[in-house]
């Protein structure tokens, strides 16, 4: 008799999830995660998404996983402030006041 593997998951994943592996024929188990679980997995989603970044080997998996962060701190936007555009705020006011990351500059050392 023929058994199928259970794997356990027990992570945040994308919403479409569930109907991807039902289209598949894979059955599967969730649950929805109240407002304290959702933000821990969501800073945890973050992680596993940097750490993918950084072992990221190709232009283009580094990409898909760019892509991944961004969604992620979308979500993370979405739930502390209701959408990007206090994000985008902050992010433009520092732009204009302290400049972004595109001259390569390495700081060595200040005296102070």
């Amino acid at each position: 008799e023929f058994v199928m593997a259970r794997r356990s998951w027990n992570k945040l994943v994308r919403d479409k999830i569930p109907d991807y592996l039902a289209a598949r024929g894979i059955a599967s188990q969730t649950r929805k995660l109240d407002d304290d679980e959702y933000y821990q997995e969501l800073r945890k989603k973050l992680q596993e998404e940097v750490a993918e970044y950084l072992e990221a080997e190709t232009p283009e998996s580094r990409c898909e996983e760019r892509a991944d962060i961004c969604e992620v701190l979308a979500a993370l936007a979405m739930f502390e402030d209701g959408d990007m555009d206090q994000v985008e705020e902050v992010k433009e006011k520092k732009l204009q006041e302290r400049g972004g990351f595109f001259h390569r500059i390495f700081l060595i050392e200040t005296n102070e």
